[in-house]
């Protein structure tokens, strides 16, 4: 039963009684009688007046209480001229103020927070409670190649690829470093924040990459130089030398003629293809910045074909062409991209040997070059050095031609990947 139901029944109560005792003396005692009368009538004027009193701070205390159950802070209550009701009214107001001023300010947190995540370089994941992908920024789809639909309730640790098995051995004392393809390297590490009075984690990954290469090139860009300036002197030096010596070639027996004509020859050239040796190392740091130009990709394409023809016809390579109906024509350094098409193809016709395939294949949406060979696919353990500077896995190989391709494909700002397909094809895959 409400209070008010009970203010009623007693007030009826009441009067029942007063009305009870003025039928009792109506007639005996009239002047009582219109006494009587004169007190019921004021004490109803009264309990209208306490009824009022006492129900509308009810019907306030209700609608404040209304208004912040549905979250409506911009409700206020104007004062009655009733001293214990402007009261009430007042601290009801202050109190309301105090909410929207707090509510506004972690909107906009919230917002301006929000924000950051969506615009920040580095990879968000949010988790729930339970240990699940929530939430997830357009940096961490592009670093981990997945979408938000498909990220959203997953665990890390099932995430694809090197991403699952680094995720799962993840704790706030040890940040892991997951090399993709031996090409793009991040940083993962994750924290935690209080969200309603529990522990919640987020996790935040980091591309190390252009950092890492930039460490890279000033590590062996002074020494590179150093060598290249000192062994080009002696060579041209020594060349000359040698040259010279030529004129006294006739004054040898025609018997050893031609055997120290041969040899100066042999040592000359030797000298000639340790400087081009020498000049292949210090292009990986003179690498020019690219000039963009409209280009068409497809007559790169078989430009580098016409180039590697005489080497693969040798090799009884057969090429294949799956090229996109409509060209693709693209601002970018002809020179450069040129000069990294042909590395790829080099590179796949030498690890077929033999009797084999390539297939060059382009497509307009997304724009991308693949060029595919059915050599034999690559180790798990060369897949994260392929991209090393001086590493190759020929026994003659120098290990500068995949570092150049990298340098120049980030320098046009073209994402690539090296790896062996389920089909068992090993592709070079170049998103333009």
């Amino acid at each position: 039963m409400t209070l008010r139901v009970k203010f009623l029944l007693f007030v009826t109560l009441i009067h029942a009684v007063l009305i009870v005792l003025a039928g009792q003396v109506m007639r005996t005692n009239a002047p009582l009688f219109v006494g009587l009368e004169m007190l019921l009538l004021t004490s109803i004027i009264l309990t209208i007046q306490l009824y009022r009193g006492f129900v509308r701070p009810f019907q306030l205390i209700a609608a404040g209480t209304e208004a912040i159950r549905a979250r409506d802070f911009t409700m206020k209550f104007v004062p009655v001229g009733q001293r214990e009701m402007d009261q009430l009214i007042d601290v009801y107001n202050h109190m309301i103020d105090e909410l929207r001023k707090e509510r506004v300010t972690q909107h906009e947190k919230s917002y301006l927070l929000e924000s950051l995540i969506q615009a920040s370089p580095a990879g968000v994941l949010l988790l729930s409670f339970d240990g699940q992908i929530e939430g997830v920024n357009p940096a961490a789809e592009r670093m981990l190649g997945v979408g938000a639909p498909e990220l959203l309730g997953q665990n890390p640790a099932h995430l694809p690829g090197d991403w699952g098995a680094t995720l799962s051995a993840l704790t706030e004392q040890a940040p892991q470093v997951v090399q993709l393809s031996g090409i793009q390297t991040y940083r993962a590490h994750c924290s935690q924040f209080i969200d309603r009075g529990f522990t919640r984690r987020f996790i935040v990954l980091e591309e190390l990459t252009q950092d890492l290469i930039r460490q890279e090139k000033q590590a062996y860009e002074k020494l590179i130089r150093m060598m290249s300036h000192e062994i080009n002197n002696s060579i041209g030096a020594i060349n000359s030398i040698l040259q010279s010596f030529h004129y006294y070639a006739p004054q040898l027996r025609p018997d050893d003629q031609a055997d120290f004509t041969e040899a100066l020859d042999v040592s000359i050239g030797r000298n000639t293809h340790l400087a081009n040796f020498i000049a292949n190392f210090a292009n990986l740091v003179r690498l020019p910045l690219p000039q963009p130009q409209p280009t068409s990709v497809h007559e790169l394409l078989r430009t580098t074909e016409r180039l590697l023809h005489v080497q693969a016809e040798r090799r009884r390579v057969q090429w294949h062409w799956e090229l996109a109906p409509d060209d693709l024509v693209l601002a970018l350094d002809p020179v450069q991209l040129e000069q990294a098409l042909v590395n790829i193809c080099k590179n796949a016709q030498e690890a077929i040997g033999e009797n084999g395939n390539i297939w060059v294949r382009t497509t307009r949406k997304p724009a991308q070059i693949i060029i595919e060979n059915d050599g034999p696919g690559i180790a798990p353990e060369v897949q994260r050095r392929l991209f090393t500077p001086f590493f190759s896995t020929k026994r003659d190989g120098r290990g500068i031609g995949l570092t150049l391709v990298r340098d120049i494909l980030l320098q046009h700002g073209f994402a690539f990947s090296l790896e062996t397909q389920e089909n068992g094809r090993t592709a070079f895959t170049i998103r333009l």
